[in-house]
């Protein structure tokens, strides 16, 4: 069998893909100097925009799952929150040991703070971007990652 080359849309979606990773990195560090000043760090702002996102209160490993992240990861950056008083615990009565992270009035203020730093910052970078060609990329994110999602390992088709 001869060596299989990538589909052009394959080729494509492989520089995408690199593209999105530096993209990721370069939005984590400036969210971080948004942020800073605040006491906080993107990630942080990311688990508290998940719990104000949420429509209840959860616990740490369905907060990790609607991020995409490990749960060990969030929960060592909500036990950090609550150190510094911007989520607390409170009792699941469906589960004793899930306990349901809960964003304080400190923790509301500190997201709200972050979210006035960000919306000048957003609609700069968004300027001169055609909101078409930015739907359609939410779009083509948007099915990539519901394609990934509940797949642990890449695909092996050859």
């Amino acid at each position: 069998m001869p060596h299989a080359k990538r589909t052009p849309a394959g080729e494509a979606l492989s520089s995408l893909i690199l593209d999105l990773f530096r993209l990721n990195s370069l939005l984590f560090t400036a969210g971080d100097r948004m942020v800073a000043g605040l006491g906080l760090t993107s990630a942080r702002w990311q688990i508290l925009g998940a719990i104000v996102a949420a429509e209840r209160p959860q616990p740490v490993a369905w907060l990790a799952r609607d991020l995409g992240a490990a749960r060990q990861n969030v929960q060592r950056i909500v036990n950090d929150l609550q150190r510094d008083g911007l989520v607390s615990f409170e009792t699941n009565p469906h589960h004793r040991r899930a306990q349901f992270v809960v964003l304080t009035e400190k923790g509301r203020q500190s997201f709200d703070s972050a979210m006035r730093l960000q919306l000048p910052w957003v609609n700069g970078l968004a300027d001169g971007l055609a909101l078409k060609d930015l739907e359609a990329t939410s779009r083509v994110v948007s099915a990539l990652r519901g394609r990934l999602e509940g797949s642990e390992e890449p695909d092996e088709r050859a």
